[in-house]
């Protein structure tokens, strides 16, 4: 996208804000084109939040994605009673827009393109929007909002204070703010998938759980060969790797994503780091090792063969047909869901599994966690808002005690009520004989997806109903992750550079990874596919993750 040539001149922005000629602690919000402005001054004070925010009715445009939560049940974020109560707390009517699902990235960017905004854009700022957020800093489409959090955000400045590190994961490289984020509290809610193994496989054939490769090894060479489904034939998938893809339905390398197998050599399939140091899987020796375990395992049976051509509706009924023995998955739409499909239905039983190691006593490294900021469900105030201070004030509600359950929970009385001073999901809720317990939630809160708000990690222990669920949590969330990427950000120059180097390397990469692990070619085919990385690009690509990683491990904590 070029420059957006419509810019709100700085006299005309503060007018808007209401705060005059005069407010010149404002005025260092805006930073001049291409420089950031002042750090906001850590020790003031912001203006306590009282209710209602306006005297007269006002109406703010609002831009996010539709949630696959929300859009079974109803066509806008309008609907859930969260943001009814919320108009009726501050007096200001919110009009979302929601691009089609799928198409959040193509919309974003016309948005962006146009020049006419939103008076809020609702999005992955971190990861999706092209150039990162300074960018769009830089552009004037979106504004700086330190100083503005300074004064007229005290919840959310609380918030920051009392986790400087969520603040260093929510500022550019130059220290600015610039949408009111998404922060997941606990390490519970850091990590919703894993490995997952038949518990009821394990006990027939007296097996214990795995903990290391060569445990898996004889785990997954008994369920290929013992009959553990009992019905006299072998067609036992020992390990489906096909839950464990970004998107499903791909055989490619992102069937062993969240380092299920290869972190146990301490490595990743793509982008990690060593002591700050930016590391890149495939240069590594290790990943050699990883490649032939898993090709080995492909030949002698024990990965389901036709993962290439699996997709989630065959999937399902290789599970609830009794023949998957292991596999990556959710906690809710994956343990929970075929606990309920499988009801009744025999012993059936999934239990977590520990991401393995080499050896046996060691903590695995690397494991599905995330980052307590994301990016997506982060709002950013754009620079055709009129009502800059109102804006503020109202996203800022969602980070108070009462604005947090409001979005976590909904509504005291109707979706929850406070039992021993805990907020509960009431039975209407969590178990309508009709909708799943996702949709009910979204219809009353965004607790259980994302948005502007701390999420309360009350939601996930109510959410995860069984025992099998909740032990889960305990398990996904052993690895260490000291290797773990912090959320970086790249320039536009950078991520101009960056794109166009891996996706020339991405594409060969899915090509030879496919054919090693499927035994169609050798590793010699590997080898030849490392020894041109460099001629690639791998080196410029290198340069950029370790530039992006030594400027946010110098910003400010």
């Amino acid at each position: 996208m070029e420059r957006m040539t419509e810019r709100i001149d700085r006299r005309e922005f503060l007018r808007r804000v209401g705060l005059g000629a005069g407010a010149t602690m404002l005025a260092s919000c805006l930073p001049q084109t291409g420089q950031p402005g002042p750090t906001a001054s850590a020790g003031a004070s912001a203006e306590p939040l009282t209710l209602p925010i306006v005297k007269q009715p006002l109406t703010l445009s609002y831009w996010a994605p539709m949630s696959s939560n929300v859009s079974p049940t109803m066509k806008s974020f309008g609907e859930i009673a969260c943001y009814r109560e919320l108009e009726k707390r501050t007096g200001i009517h919110i009009e979302f827009q929601h691009p089609p699902l799928g198409q959040e990235t193509e919309q974003f960017n016309l948005v962006a393109a146009s020049g006419k905004y939103p008076d809020v854009i609702e999005y992955n700022w971190l990861t999706n929007a092209p150039g990162g957020p300074a960018r769009f800093l830089r552009d004037g489409v979106i504004v700086r909002l330190n100083d503005l959090l300074d004064r007229y955000a005290p919840n959310l400045k609380r918030v920051l204070g009392e986790h400087p590190e969520w603040r260093k994961m929510i500022v550019t490289d130059d220290g600015d703010i610039y949408a009111f984020p998404f922060i997941r509290s606990d390490p519970l809610l850091l990590v919703s998938a894993g490995l997952a193994v038949r518990q009821d496989w394990l006990d027939k054939l007296n097996l214990k759980m795995p903990t290391t490769l060569d445990e898996w090894r004889g785990m997954l060479a008994a369920f290929r060969q013992r009959d553990p489904n009992g019905n006299g034939k072998t067609d036992e998938l020992p390990l489906s790797t096909w839950a464990a893809t970004a998107g499903g339905g791909s055989g490619a390398r992102g069937a062993f994503a969240r380092y299920s197998f290869i972190g146990a050599w301490g490595i990743g399939q793509d982008w990690y780091q060593e002591k700050g140091v930016m590391k890149y899987g495939p240069l590594q020796a290790e990943f050699r090792d990883f490649l032939a375990t898993m090709s080995q395992w492909y030949k002698e049976g024990l990965i389901d063969p036709d993962v290439f051509a699996t997709n989630q509706a065959n999937f399902d009924a290789k599970v609830t047909n009794n023949q998957v023995g292991a596999a990556s998955m959710q906690g809710g739409n994956g343990i929970g869901k075929y606990a309920g499909l499988m009801a009744g239905k025999g012993t059936f039983k999934l239990t977590a599994a520990p991401n393995p190691t080499l050896r046996a006593g060691e903590r695995p490294q690397l494991g599905a966690r995330d980052n307590p900021y994301p990016g997506q469900g982060s709002a950013a105030i754009t620079i055709s808002n009129k009502n800059v201070v109102e804006t503020v004030k109202m996203l800022d509600y969602a980070y108070s005690p009462e604005g947090s359950l409001l979005f976590n929970f909904g509504i005291e009385g109707t979706s929850y009520t406070i039992v021993n001073g805990v907020p509960t999901y009431v039975d209407a809720v969590m178990h309508d004989p009709k909708i799943p317990s996702a949709q009910m939630i979204s219809r009353f809160a965004r607790g259980n997806f994302n948005g502007p708000f701390v999420q309360d990690v009350r939601y996930i222990t109510q959410y995860y109903e069984l025992p099998e669920q909740k032990e889960a949590l305990k398990v996904w969330t052993q690895p260490t992750n000291e290797k773990l990427l912090p959320p970086l950000t790249v320039t536009q120059d950078e991520s101009k550079k960056f794109a166009s180097t891996m996706t020339d390397i991405n594409t060969r990469y899915d090509e030879v990874f496919n054919r090693v692990w499927s035994g169609k070619a050798g590793l010699d085919e590997w080898d030849g596919f490392v020894r041109g990385l460099r001629g690639m690009g791998i080196d410029d690509a290198l340069k950029i993750q370790q530039a992006a990683l030594d400027r946010y491990n110098k910003r400010p904590s």
